[in-house]
């Protein structure tokens, strides 16, 4: 079974003819997930590590979450832990000043979410801009991230946007 809701102004669209405790399941991880992706542009936008509080994404994570970056980018690796989690977010910060999410849908089976992100960022050192998508397989168990894989839709770009030529 699968809801699916895209991130705009309007209500999040959830089957109701689910059991009950599934229903509100898909509900805190939408939940969890926007406030998440909220929190992440925050902190992108703060300058990260040392100029962006934590406290906000730290509050989405399990304390085992482990976060799997294609290994060609320049945050690229696994990650382990919140705290590891934060060294991704400064890598990631010191990438890109700016990430605004354009459109992102949902897509809800038990404790598995995939999200169709499509966005916006701007590199730091280039100032150039980059549209792209990424999807990304996420768990979500009792309100709080587990793991992440995200799928970048054009690593190649990624490079090409951060580098100076």
């Amino acid at each position: 079974m699968t809801a699916e809701n895209t991130m705009d102004s309007s209500p999040t669209a959830v089957s109701v003819t689910e059991p009950r405790r599934d229903v509100r399941a898909r509900g805190d991880a939408l939940a969890v997930l926007q406030k998440f992706y909220a929190a992440e542009a925050a902190y992108i936008a703060a300058g990260g590590m040392g100029k962006a509080g934590f406290d906000e994404l730290a509050g989405c994570l399990h304390p085992e979450v482990v976060m799997y970056q294609a290994p060609g980018l320049p945050y690229g690796g696994t990650w382990h832990g919140p705290r590891g989690i934060e060294e991704f977010m400064a890598a990631m910060s010191e990438a890109w000043q700016s990430l605004e999410f354009l459109e992102q849908r949902f897509v809800v089976d038990g404790d598995s979410v995939v999200v169709l992100n499509r966005g916006r960022l701007q590199a730091r050192a280039t100032g150039r801009t980059l549209e792209t998508s990424v999807m990304q397989l996420i768990t979500v168990k009792d309100g709080l991230i587990t793991e992440m894989h995200p799928f970048y839709w054009d690593t190649i770009a990624v490079a090409e946007a951060l580098h100076r030529q």
